[in-house]
């Protein structure tokens, strides 16, 4: 039989009540676990969110080790699962927060990624409350075979993210997200995330917020960038099986990785 890896992207909306995201987390881990999942994406500032942003964002803030990464860890060790989410980090200044991804089995954490590109566009201006991450060697994790690299959200448009994170071996690209809801906001996104896979012939996983402020449709997608399994606007959650040896399949037959004529390099 085909080696497989089942991964779950879980679609909820996170609120001002802390308490409240990690009793939703948990249920939609226990589900995605329940279905099979041993790997779970949930969104962006799953910890934490409010729209608009204000001053609580930083009074909400925590440690990588603090309470919500504890919890996590718990509820991964109670499924026997990966659980990768979104976290208000404390940043330097004391103001701002870092928003920061953070991957957990039952041992602790396994890799963390600091979003590198803030989501000033469209009208927004995510750099007044946040810090942005300093580009830096990509932290991957493996799990069946596969390896996992983070990236987030508004990353999606900038290409050389899931390249960087590709050239350090990553199969899989997980993108926790909070993709606001716009003129031909789902279009972009959709495009986007299968972009990313066809350009980079690797998994995509990507699990976003419902609307109202989301555009939902938290998606899996293969490395010839077809839909594998997804969640349209409800909360839910939607498993795929990775088939492990199809990177290699469609890289013999798509060798775009090693044509390539540029690299990539920080500013």
């Amino acid at each position: 039989m085909t080696d497989t890896f089942a991964i779950a992207v879980a679609q909820f909306a996170p609120t001002a009540d802390a308490a409240a995201n990690l009793d939703a987390v948990a249920q939609l881990v226990a589900t995605a676990s329940a279905r099979g999942a041993r790997l779970v994406v949930l969104p962006e500032y799953s910890s934490y969110f409010v729209d608009p942003f204000d001053d609580s964002l930083a009074e909400n803030a925590q440690e990588l080790d603090g309470p919500f990464a504890h919890r996590l860890t718990q509820i991964a060790h109670s499924h026997d699962v990966i659980v990768v989410a979104g976290l208000l980090e404390r940043a330097g200044d004391g103001r701002r927060v870092r928003n920061t991804v953070v991957a957990v089995d039952g041992g602790g954490l396994r890799a963390h990624y600091r979003k590198l590109h803030l989501y000033d566009a469209f009208g927004q201006r995510e750099s007044d409350w946040v810090e942005a991450g300093e580009p830096a060697e990509p932290l991957t994790f493996e799990s069946g075979g596969l390896r996992f690299g983070l990236m987030t959200c508004y990353d999606l448009r900038f290409p050389e993210v899931s390249r960087v994170l590709v050239d350090a071996g990553a199969d899989v690209l997980l993108v926790p997200a909070e993709w606001v809801r716009g003129p031909l906001k789902e279009h972009h996104w959709r495009t986007l995330l299968q972009a990313r896979a066809i350009e980079n012939t690797v998994f995509v996983a990507a699990a976003d917020h419902p609307p109202p402020l989301g555009v939902g449709n938290s998606l899996i997608v293969d490395p010839q960038g077809v839909e594998l399994a997804g969640v349209g606007t409800a909360t839910d959650v939607a498993v795929a099986h990775l088939d492990v040896g199809a990177i290699a399949r469609v890289r013999r037959v798509n060798p775009a990785l090693a044509l390539r004529r540029y690299r990539v390099e920080p500013r």
